[in-house]
């Protein structure tokens, strides 16, 4: 009897080929199979090799990192080469707020010292939502005694202080969006026993341990430090591991006794945490205290009012547990990193680890740069919630590479560049397929909204294609007939205020150019000795790949260029490079000192150059809704049908086009 090979998961074929071995046997070969009820037997077979093959295939592919989808597997397979997933990170806030008593003290009662309990601290609101704040530790600060009076005992002739209550300031404190968690553990040697914190959405790097002697009369007992990796970890060494499991909970390992202490029978292990909404927490500006404060003396310090905090930083930087497709990609390379940064993508790899709230890293040597900086590593990161990293964030990053960089090579982190991709399009619909013109231009917007959440896009090294959003501008709805889309770059130049400074920016992609100028267009500003507004424009030299930028205002009577400055720097078409000489800027027309200079590319497929982080701006782009007259039916000749130019225009002030 024949083999019969099922290469496919149809079930059609699959019951065809049944079909088939069964004819292959004398007794079945003029068996009518569609008219018995053999049939159903057939089905039944089919259906049971289908959902087997389903199965297995699903099986199989959750057993490799490559293809496997169900969290848990991704989680495993990465465990098994050394990596962790980043957590959820709460939302930070600094805040400041003083604490006062006014009950009476004497010299020997007197607190010295009051003390922020760890947890709950003051409760956060941000639009129509609350939210909670604790801190993961206590936080103790030192008193100022109020006045003093001394009395003396008439009797014995004891001279008595007293002093009328006390205050405290608890200055620029971090808080953290969440709920304050403690869990114990008993450790139990003769069981197999997991030490795993029940709970969800718990921010990893808020995880304190104590592990205590209960015969020990100590107050918290041993801190235990996590580590990510066991290199330099000693049989006497206080630490412990973490990993995911199941449900996007962690659990706590702890040593063998060779790589780190193994722990003994009856130790209490307290664990402390929070809990946290991650990046829905951010965004809360104004704080309101319920916290609990204690004084040196171990009782609860009677406020004589509520404190007002004032807030240094709102909330900002939580951040969600990171998603399959991130795991997929960063794992395998943080293990080809084996914890040293020699490459880029070791760098990119360790700095996800070092500073969890890292959404996209740029690393670029030093012998890239023009000029050369050998043995120095350029390094920009951009925040997922946000555009720069702060300096005490900067410095803690440089100070954690130091412990994988290789001797003699120097990290430095420079601030975020962000190239903006703008759109004007015209789009052209069916009248007779369109409900209300607002609408459609809506779905528009709501498309190209999504698309520029793309990774594509919003990422170092990204790249903007232009035929994709052409093509998402069309297939938003069937009344939409065609689409003419410009693409313009930009770059913010932030002004030093009545200062004499050189500019230099950098758009890393080629500029289109016109040989009568205006292919660099800015918005307004004011330099010294000059009372009118100001615009950056340009006058391309014969080569048309390089030119000189002059600084220009616009007559108030026919609008035409007058040049108040001829030679206010050079741009390189080719390059993409402007560099402003010596120059005064007094005020600018846009707020926070920022000027904004745009280009036209002379390709609308547009890249993100090394340390340029590439951005798709749908709130500076420009949608246009064109009635198509001939697929109306209006005018089906096409006379006085409304056509669009692809080319940009003359004008001389950004933003007109």
């Amino acid at each position: 009897m024949p083999f019969t090979k099922f290469s496919n998961l149809d079930f059609d074929q699959i019951k065809t080929s049944i079909k088939d071995y069964l004819r292959s046997n004398s007794d079945f070969t003029d068996f009518d199979f569609e008219g018995s009820n053999f049939s159903v037997l057939i089905d039944t077979l089919a259906y049971n090799t289908y959902i087997t093959a389903v199965n297995s295939n699903l099986v199989v592919n959750e057993s490799f990192l490559d293809s496997a989808t169900v969290r848990e597997n991704v989680v495993s397979l990465a465990r098994n080469i050394g990596y962790v997933p980043r957590s959820r990170t709460a939302a930070k806030a600094t805040i400041s707020f003083n604490i006062s008593n006014s009950e009476a003290f004497t010299q020997d009662n007197a607190p010295s010292t009051v003390t922020l309990k760890a947890g709950l601290v003051c409760i956060g609101t941000g639009g129509n939502t609350t939210y909670t704040f604790c801190t993961p530790e206590d936080l103790t600060t030192a008193v100022t005694l109020g006045s003093s009076t001394t009395s003396t005992n008439p009797t014995t002739g004891v001279e008595t202080t007293s002093f009328n209550g006390y205050t405290a300031a608890f200055n620029d404190i971090e808080v953290l969006q969440g709920t304050f968690l403690q869990k114990s553990f008993v450790v139990d040697g003769s069981l197999d026993q997991r030490f795993i914190l029940d709970n969800p959405f718990i921010d990893t790097s808020t995880i304190i341990v104590y592990v205590k002697d209960n015969s020990e009369d100590v107050d918290r007992g041993v801190l235990f430090t996590k580590i990510d990796n066991i290199l330099n970890i000693k049989p006497s060494s206080t630490t412990f591991l973490l990993q995911e499991v199941q449900d996007e909970r962690y659990e706590l390992l702890f040593g063998d006794g060779t790589f780190g202490k193994k722990l003994e029978n009856g130790k209490t292990i307290n664990v402390s945490y929070i809990i946290t909404d991650g990046k829905e927490g951010n965004g809360p500006s104004s704080f309101s205290f319920a916290g609990t404060v204690e004084s040196s003396s171990g009782v609860n310090a009677n406020l004589a009012s509520s404190p007002t905090i004032s807030v240094t930083s709102s909330a900002s930087n939580g951040g969600n547990i990171e998603s399959v497709d991130s795991i997929k990609y960063f794992a395998p390379r943080l293990y080809s990193s084996q914890y040293r940064a020699v490459t880029a993508r070791d760098y990119e790899a360790i700095i996800q680890q070092v500073y969890p709230n890292t959404e996209s890293v740029s690393v670029v040597g030093g012998e890239e740069i023009d000029p050369p900086q050998f043995g120095t590593v350029f390094i920009t990161i951009k925040p997922q919630n946000g555009e720069f990293v702060s300096d005490f964030d900067k410095e803690r990053i440089l100070s954690d590479l130091k412990n994988y960089s290789l001797t003699g090579i120097n990290q430095k982190i420079v601030d975020l560049k962000i190239l903006h991709i703008e759109l004007e399009s015209f789009i052209y619909y069916n009248s007779s397929k369109v409900k209300t013109i607002n609408g459609l231009k809506t779905n528009v917007v709501n498309g190209l909204t999504e698309y520029s959440k793309s990774t594509e896009i919003n990422k170092f090294g990204g790249r903007f294609k232009y035929s994709k959003v052409l093509s998402v501008i069309d297939n938003i709805e069937d009344s939409i007939t065609s689409n003419i889309t410009r693409v313009r770059i930009r770059r913010n130049l932030n002004a030093l205020i009545n200062q004499f400074a050189q500019y230099e920016l950098c758009f890393g992609n080629q500029f289109n150019v016109k040989p009568e100028g205006l292919n660099i267009k800015s918005t307004g500003f004011t330099i010294s000795g000059v009372s009118s507004t100001v615009y950056f424009s340009d006058t391309p030299n014969a080569d048309k790949k390089t030119g000189v930028i002059s600084i220009v205002r616009r007559d108030a009577v026919d609008g035409e260029k007058i040049v108040i400055v001829e030679n206010a720097g050079t741009v390189d078409y080719i390059k993409g490079e402007i560099n402003l000489t010596t120059i005064n800027i007094t005020s600018t027309i846009k707020p926070n000192n920022v000027i904004e200079v745009q280009a036209f590319p002379e390709s609308n497929d547009i890249i993100g150059l090394q340390d340029l982080y590439l951005k798709f701006n749908i709130a500076e782009s420009a949608i246009n809704m064109v009635k198509d007259t001939i697929s109306s039916g209006d005018q089906i000749s096409g006379v006085g049908f409304k056509v669009t130019s692809s080319y940009t225009n003359g004008e001389l002030i950004r933003g007109l086009w």
